[in-house]
């Protein structure tokens, strides 16, 4: 399908594939982790003494959208206004920018505020709706953090790559926060006592981790692939202040402690086959060749390379939720 230019530069400026990634892990996280996880629990409801029902999920579907929208909007605009301060430095390390070539200067802060203002207002107006007017405050300071990683923290040493990774392990916690929200308001109130779910946000925190864990290194990995440019203009990013091999040493040990910290989860909280031969084949063995990228790269290609492996590893730690569906769903423990 062919789309009118505007069109075409605004989806590469917001990068459209990385916010579907967010829709993805977001739409998994519902229906995937905690609509399996609930299901496994049955409960007695104080109209049905004596019956035990099976728990569902009870945060709307379009209140669910509008929370999807809040989160999609809010990166979207964090996208725009971080190549809108980078155009010098992408100059050197991409030799093209998008915006001041395609989409006017102005134009580009006209999309960030348009995004950022209906990322928040619907933030907001979701987060009332699930009874935590409250939480809008998450979706409002994640706006300001991006702007402000853009403006100034992403040239601080380390800030930047850590404020990524952590807004990045939000996502999945998002999602199964809301969710949660819509199960104690229901079961609190109609269930005959009501059954503990905090295992939901052990599940979160797993998924969260993870995704913290990959995000920091891809970002170092980026970091290094982009180090003449950021060098050139005095940013303190993490290859600038230690060097090329430092970074890369310090990537490959993370990527190591990534794969320890996979397996112990495995041996203390999963242990099943399945789940194994899943880290093992889409997980593990990607990093283990981003390891061998990195040590034996002489050049950006290699980086380049390595940083899409990272992108991969990320997306099968999203897709093992469908695997714990497919588990759980099928009886195979």
């Amino acid at each position: 399908m062919h789309l009118p230019g505007d069109i075409r530069y605004v989806l590469r400026l917001v990068r459209w594939q990385n916010l579907l990634i967010a829709i993805l892990t977001m739409v998994l996280m519902r229906y995937a982790l905690v609509e399996t996880l609930a299901g496994g629990i049955y409960v007695t409801l104080a109209g049905s003494p004596g019956e035990a029902v099976q728990m569902t999920l009870r945060f709307p579907w379009y209140d669910f959208m509008i929370l999807v929208f809040a989160t999609v909007c809010i990166t979207a605009g964090g996208y725009v206004i971080n190549d809108y301060f980078d155009i010098r430095t992408d100059l050197i390390n991409r030799g093209e920018v998008i915006i001041g070539t395609r989409i006017p200067r102005r134009k580009a802060i006209l999309w960030h505020s348009i995004l950022n203002i209906a990322g928040v207002t619907a933030g907001f107006y979701v987060s009332a709706k699930a009874g935590y007017f409250w939480f809008g405050t998450i979706f409002l300071l994640i706006s300001g953090l991006l702007y402000f990683y853009s403006a100034s923290y992403k040239r601080q040493f380390l800030i930047g790559n850590l404020l990524v990774a952590v807004l990045t392990a939000l996502v999945p916690v998002l999602a199964v926060l809301f969710e949660w929200t819509g199960l104690y308001r229901y079961y609190s109130v109609h269930a005959v006592s009501m059954p503990d779910l905090k295992f939901l946000f052990g599940w979160a925190g797993g998924f969260a981790l993870f995704a913290f864990l990959t995000t920091f290194i891809r970002e170092i990995i980026k970091d290094t692939e982009d180090f003449e440019g950021d060098a050139a203009y005095g940013r303190n990013t993490l290859p600038v202040v230690v060097g090329i091999p430092a970074s890369k040493f310090i990537s490959v040990s993370l990527i190591i402690v990534t794969i320890v910290l996979l397996f112990l989860a495995w041996l203390l909280f999963i242990n099943d086959k399945i789940t194994l031969v899943y880290l093992s084949v889409a997980i593990v063995l990607p990093l283990i060749t981003a390891v061998y990228m990195l040590l034996s790269g002489k050049n950006r290609k290699e980086l380049h390379t390595a940083s899409g492996l990272m992108k991969m590893v990320m997306l099968a730690g999203i897709l093992y939720s469908v695997v714990v569906k497919i588990i759980i769903g099928c009886n195979l423990i």
